[in-house]
């Protein structure tokens, strides 16, 4: 009942340059909401008027977690306007992705970002009630 709306995720990125590059990519839209340094590190909030990625630059760590073998979050599903648009743009800057299909979906398409997270990106059918 509290609830608005989903406002942010925050990563951690091993090199933020291309973190921010792919996922500008991704949404070309996307725009640089805030900058800045905290303890030494560069953040960026990368993102447009209702979304943001809080991007942490953290060149030292490393990858501990394997998504679906432990206990977390495996993978983050965005709403898309056109999925065969997205293939192509994916498809042009050479970014690998896999499909899946599910009978409320038109696309179900699949990337990982420089750090091996993954995200979904979904197109809803016309006729689904909840997309």
């Amino acid at each position: 009942m509290n609830f608005q709306r989903f406002e942010h995720i925050n990563l951690s990125c091993h090199d933020i340059d291309a973190s921010k590059t792919f996922y500008q990519t991704l949404f070309p839209d996307w725009f640089v909401r805030a900058e800045g340094e905290w303890q030494g590190d560069r953040w960026i909030h990368l993102g447009n008027q209702q979304f943001y990625l809080a991007l942490n630059h953290q060149p030292a760590m490393k990858r501990e977690r394997q998504p679906y073998r432990e206990i977390g979050i495996n993978h983050v599903g965005l709403v898309i306007e056109n999925g065969e648009k997205m293939k192509m743009s994916l498809e042009a800057n050479n970014i690998e992705y896999y499909t899946m299909s599910s009978p409320e979906t038109k696309f179900r398409i699949y990337v990982n970002d420089p750090d091996g997270n993954e995200i979904e990106l979904v197109e809803y059918q016309a006729d689904y009630a909840l997309k």
